[in-house]
């Protein structure tokens, strides 16, 4: 739609969704000086970073392992999000990233103590440990390299030039490294066909790829980071750091506002200039930033033929499954002592990357038990699955189907809690349509992943579209999935847009 904008309008930037990577960018901008909206279709903020409450249980909508709360670096992009703005959160910190429970009964800990770690995958793999302190090592090179520069966007040409002016060796190392899958340098180091497969599983928990097809770069960031800023879980849950942004935008100037369904960028002579709401009100803007999927930006709110960067991509790359989301309440007495806080169990390498193969456990009240009532616990148990398995069900099937997965999730879980269903006295779940639905994403998806093999991180795009006035962030853009990934691209974002408006 081309329409005739103010000549002055009342924004300088308006961002379509209160996910990390909008808000992160718009308290960027506000922190600048910049007069920024949010447009929130839903309730609150924080989309898949969000949480729901329910019978006294406060639950996480998606993961638990969150990283970006360090103190020290410059990898620590949650705490800086939040300083920028004035905020702060108290968190809790995991002394276990995640507990592995793997096929021929390979069960190890991710412990938050680099040397741990290695001796107790060494113990598993004693023919291995000079391999696998190799590779391990290998990431840290990458996560130093990242750790002693400021991360912001590679499109803003000053901005590179005074980082490699400042940090030659760490740009040049970083450069190696982009074109680089995890696979290629594991193979470097191991031999051992479990161990690699290990490796799959290690990236696969937060890529939803085997190391083949994960960047060497991620790989780089979360290997190392999980062993020096640490999984840190945010006091009374991870919709708090949503939130605290929210509030520091507003105290910074910016305005977020709620039940906010954006249905169109408006342009004029091609350039991005507006936005059309579902009530019918349109709202102008110097710049517009998507915080929805590419695929959503494109297909339903930008309604001009498809950009040819953007169908290059889309021969790339394609939509990760959704998930199958089982949120249970317990009594706490069902619980083994010393149970850890994250788990992932598979039972069988080849069925990895299968729908409903790899199950996802996170106890966060194992950290913050004032996220249930007293004397209780809460599970929230996740699965990979294709919107295309629960697509044509009518209402009698779809309700069938998710009973039935969800007794199959909960019969997988007494492995690591004896008796659980017994102790179950609260039980939702989620299917990709839930996902779809209340995130307002394409088939419930949580991002990208490769058609192919991709060449490490080269393939991700950045924030400028082909549009002009048009900026996507999230995880649709470099450098992926993850709230701190998000969070990085909404750096990248503000820096980029702050760097076209002057300020």
């Amino acid at each position: 739609m081309d329409f005739r904008p103010d000549s002055h309008p009342d924004w300088d930037v308006a961002v379509i969704g209160a996910g990390i990577g909008g808000l992160v960018t718009a308290t960027q901008l506000a922190a600048k000086g910049a007069r920024v909206l949010v447009l929130e279709r839903y309730l609150i903020p924080g989309g898949s970073g969000g949480y729901f409450e329910r019978s006294g249980y406060r639950f996480d909508v998606g993961a638990s392992m969150i990283f970006g709360f360090g103190q020290q670096g410059t990898t620590n992009l949650l705490t800086r999000a939040l300083a920028a703005v004035n905020q702060s959160l108290e968190t809790i910190p995991d002394p276990v990233q995640v507990h592995y429970h793997l096929p021929g009964g390979l069960n190890v800990r991710i412990h938050r103590e680099y040397e741990q770690f290695l001796a107790e995958l060494s113990d598993r793999f004693p023919h291995e440990r000079s391999g696998i302190r190799r590779f391990y090592d290998q990431c840290w090179g990458v996560f130093n390299c990242l750790n002693a520069i400021e991360l912001l966007s590679l499109e803003e040409l000053g901005y590179v030039a005074r980082v490699f002016w400042e940090h030659p060796l760490a740009c040049l190392g970083l450069a190696r490294w982009l074109p680089v899958n995890v696979g290629q340098v594991a193979r470097r180091h191991i031999r051992d066909p479990d161990l690699l497969r290990f490796i799959d599983m290690e990236c696969y928990c937060w890529s939803v790829m085997p190391a083949d097809r994960t960047p060497m770069i991620n790989a780089g960031m979360v290997f190392s980071d999980r062993h020096y800023g640490g999984v840190n879980y945010p006091k009374g849950g991870v919709g708090q750091i949503a939130t605290a942004l929210a509030t520091g935008l507003e105290k910074a100037g910016g305005t977020i506002r709620y039940r906010s369904r954006v249905t169109q960028v408006l342009t004029q002579s091609g350039q991005a200039c507006g936005l059309q709401l579902a009530s019918g009100e349109t709202i102008q803007a110097r710049r517009i930033v998507s915080n929805a999927t590419r695929w959503d930006t494109f297909d339903r709110l930008f309604r001009q033929p498809l950009p040819a960067s953007e169908i290059r991509w889309r021969q790339r790359y394609q939509p990760s499954p959704s998930f199958i989301s089982l949120h249970l309440g317990i009594r706490a007495e069902a619980l083994p002592p010393a149970t850890d806080c994250h788990h992932i169990l598979l039972e069988a390498w080849p069925q990895m990357e299968a729908p409903e193969a790899t199950l996802f456990v996170s106890i966060p009240t194992l950290l913050d038990p004032d996220l249930a009532p007293p004397g209780r616990h809460i599970i929230h148990a996740f699965t990979p699955s294709w919107m295309a398995d629960w697509q044509d069900l009518n209402s009698r099937e779809y309700q069938a189907k998710k009973q039935a997965v969800a007794n199959a999730m909960v019969r997988r879980l007494e492995e690591l809690i004896p008796g659980l269903e017994d102790a179950i006295d609260f039980r939702e779940v989620g299917t990709p349509r839930t996902h779809r639905r209340f995130l307002g994403r394409l088939d419930g998806t949580y991002g990208p992943i490769p058609l192919g093999t991709p060449r490490g991180l080269l393939g991700m795009p950045f924030n400028r579209t082909a549009v002009p006035g048009l900026y996507c962030v999230g995880d649709s853009t470099f450098p992926g999935q993850g709230l701190n990934a998000v969070a990085f691209s909404g750096f990248a974002c503000a820096h980029r847009i702050a760097a076209d408006l002057g300020f």
